[in-house]
Formats: structure tokens, sequence, C-alpha cells
């Protein structure tokens, strides 16, 4: 079995905008826009006669194998795949089939490169042969990082990595993971964003995973086509599962797969925290198929059980133990972060500046001040001066860096690129007349138009 085939999927294709509450995943595969036209146009009834063979034979779920058959062969009869270019055709045939199975995995695109290239590869591909080999894939994953396409360090040595996709292309991957993880381990705390993520290898997902559970620990057990079933089994990684440390993974409607399957391993095992929204509910192992006309089939050819607890996530997704808006998500892991850093704290000092970024991340997402509120505190006092612009206050010093400001308390505002240091607006006879600069330190220092 072609390993690589039914993963490559969940990263890249899984998702697609013809299937209701369903989202376009962040990375998409070159070839898979819309043909030109110098496309040839496929025989609607070959692509859906061997879409139906391929279902028949190697779909999931039995009971759907019919419905499925019936959906595509109403639409092939009612002419609604005629007379149409190879995109929009693709684009039918994913909604009649979702319409019928809602599996998230189950879908069609054209894209003649792609097409050739599952043609061409060998049947039993393992992950690292699959994203590893010279041309299309390995040129997706490469150009991606691996799936590591950021890291940074937020206020208060809080870790973040922003992990796209789980690639596994062998060593490559490999080593990206490692150094991600090498630079997370430095952190007091660390936040994995995957929101972005619409999944890839189970093998990448175990060896991430085995930074946080223990060496040995069974993972999850697939259960694929007529095979025997395989169960995944974390396994050691350099320095060892990191521990004591606050760790935050942020989810979105878009993460799904084999990013839903560490979600799941971060709630079951509970070494972290998920916050944001519910995934995908895409739990379904897919394959890639090449179909004729140069399309590409995604379809469901196995599911997981899931070690710790049993079940899957299919249909239902995962959960966030703190749910927000995705684009909450970020702030608020840092606020919980910072705030249990704060508590902990060696000296008052650290504790103040701890306490004051958990502020001025809490601040970020509170509503706006009302616009008339924020007139008021527009005011120039020699070389600085806050001003309204776009919604939001503005800090600035002459030839200084601009910075957001936001209130966390009676006229007492965050500095969002200074965390330390708080600006109080200082007022007489009720107007504001002067600004004073308080810093974590305990020093201050004021301007006053007198």
């Amino acid at each position: 079995m072609a390993i690589g085939k039914f993963l490559l999927g969940a990263a890249l294709v899984a998702l697609t905008p013809a299937m209701a509450g369903a989202q376009t995943p962040a990375l998409s595969p070159p070839g898979g826009a819309a043909p030109t036209a110098r496309a040839p146009l496929p025989a609607p009834a070959a692509v859906v006669n061997g879409v139906r063979a391929l279902i028949a034979r190697d779909y999931v779920v039995p009971e759907m194998k019919k419905p499925l058959d019936a959906a595509l062969v109403k639409g092939l009869a009612s002419g609604r795949y005629e007379h149409i270019d190879p995109a929009e055709l693709a684009n039918r045939m994913s909604q009649d089939m979702a319409a019928v199975a809602h599996d998230k995995h189950l879908n069609i695109h054209f894209s003649p490169e792609e097409a050739q290239a599952l043609a061409n590869g060998p049947a039993d591909a393992g992950d690292d042969e699959y994203f590893g080999r010279e041309g299309y894939w390995k040129k997706i994953a490469s150009d991606n990082n691996q799936g590591v396409v950021r890291l940074e360090v937020l206020d208060g040595n809080v870790r973040y990595l922003n992990y796209r996709s789980f690639f596994w292309a062998g060593e490559p991957s490999k080593a990206a993971i490692d150094q991600a993880m090498t630079f997370l381990r430095a952190g007091d705390a660390i936040v994995i964003d995957l929101r972005d993520n619409g999944g890839g290898s189970p093998i990448a997902v175990r060896y991430l995973a085995s930074y946080f559970i223990p060496e040995g620990t069974k993972l999850v057990t697939f259960y694929l086509k007529q095979d025997p079933p395989t169960t995944s089994v974390a396994e050691a990684v350099p320095g060892g599962p990191i521990a004591g440390k606050p760790v935050y993974v942020l989810t979105s409607g878009h993460s799904a797969s084999a990013a839903e399957e560490f979600a799941s391993h971060v709630e079951r095992f509970g070494f972290g925290k998920l916050v944001g929204e519910t995934t995908a509910g895409a739990g379904f192992r897919n394959e890639l198929y090449p179909v004729a006309g140069a399309f590409v089939l995604s379809l469901s050819i196995g599911r997981p059980e899931l070690a710790k607890g049993g079940g899957n996530w299919e249909g239902k997704g995962v959960a966030p133990a703190i749910p927000v808006p995705a684009d909450q998500a970020l702030d608020t892991a840092r606020a919980d972060a910072l705030r249990q850093l704060a508590e902990k704290a060696r000296t008052p000092q650290e504790k103040t500046e701890l306490g004051w970024m958990a502020a001025g991340a809490k601040a970020r997402l509170a509503p706006p001040m009302p616009a008339e509120s924020m007139a008021a505190y527009a005011i120039q006092i020699g070389e600085r001066g806050v001003s309204v612009e776009g919604g939001t206050l503005i800090y600035q010093r002459k030839g200084g860096i601009r910075t957001v400001i936001r209130p966390i308390g009676p006229d007492l505002f965050a500095m969002d690129a200074d965390p330390r240091t708080h600006l109080r607006f200082l007022r007489k006879d009720g107007t504001i007349d002067g600004l004073q600069f308080e810093h974590a330190d305990g020093t201050s220092n004021k301007v006053t138009r007198s």
C-alpha cells in the first residue's frame, strides 16, 4: 500500500470549497488551479466510471458505496457533468459525493502534474520516499521547510511554532522538527500553531508527539483496507520528552486529519491545552489515486482508533479546552501562559514584568474603545504624540517606534511594542494634560503641557 498517497491528500487536498463548511488548506499543490484553455476536455463518463470503480473497491464505509455510486450515476445521466471545464467537473462531482457521505477526505480535483506523479510512483512507496522523491512532492515539502514555517520568541520567553503541514520526507523532515523542538525546549512556555494545518503524515505526528509523550507509549492504531492493523508508538527523540512547562496547541476549523490526530494526543494525554476552535472532523485515512483525464481522487480507505480512550475524531472534530475564535487563539494562549509564569516567578520584579505582559496580551482580546472615547486621548506634547488611526490608538515619539496602545485601566494603557512599560494619561481640571511612562522596575517619567 502506498502510505504517502493517503497522507498527502490529508495535507493538501483533504478539504475543498465544494464541501459544505469545509475550507481549502493553506498549502495548495501547484497544478491544482483551474486549467488553461489548452487543457484537453476529459470525457465525463471516463472520469465518473473511474471514480465509481475505486469507491466500489476501496471506500472505507461499505454501506456508503452504493449511495455514492448512485449519486455519481445520477449526476452523469442528468447532464450535470457535460460541457464544463475540468475544474468545474471536479467541483460538481465533489459536491455530489459530499452531499451523500459528508466525508471531508472524499473529493476529486484536476491536476495533470499531480496525476502524472501518482501514475509514475511505485505502489509501495513509504512516506519518506513519497515526500522525498525528486519532483512534485519533494519540492512542496522543501519549499515549506517540511511544514515548519515560522519560529518566534514572544514576550516572556514564550516560544512559538507555526507548523503548517505534517510532511514526512525522512531525514529532512526529522531534522526540521528536531530544530524546531530544540528552539521550543528553550522557552518557558510553548505554543504550537495548527490553525492552518490541513494534515499530512502520521509518521510526522508520531515524531512530534514523541517530544511530549514517553517512548514506547501507544498512540493510535490504523485499520486500512484489508491490511493488518498498524499501531503508532512514541519513539526516542533528542533530549527526551519536554515536561514541566505550559504547552498550548492552537486549532481552528481548518485543522484537519493528521493535525487532528496530534490535537487528540494533546487532549487525551494532557501534555498541553487546546486553544481555539473545534477541528474539522476529518478522521478517515485517505489515499490519492490518478483518474482518467488527469484528475486526482482523494478516497478514504481506513480509520484510526486512538489508543487512549478509543474512538476517533471523524465527523465531530476535537474540541478545545479553551474555546475562542481562531483569530483570538494566540493572544489567549499567550495571556494564559504569562499568567502561569507570573505565578511561578522567582523575584517580585519578574512577577511584575510577566503580569504586565499577561495584561497586554489580554488587552489585545478586549473590544476596541468607542471612537468618541479614543478622541479624548489624542494629544501631542513636544516630540511625543498619541493619535487615532484605523480604530486604534497609536503612540509615537518623533523618530521612534510606532506602537498600538490598549486600555487596561482608567487612563492606563499597555504598549504593544514595550510590554514592560505602561502609559498613563494625566489629567488637569478633567482634561488630559500629560503622559506618564510607568516601568515594571518601579521607575517612571512624565511629560506635561506645562
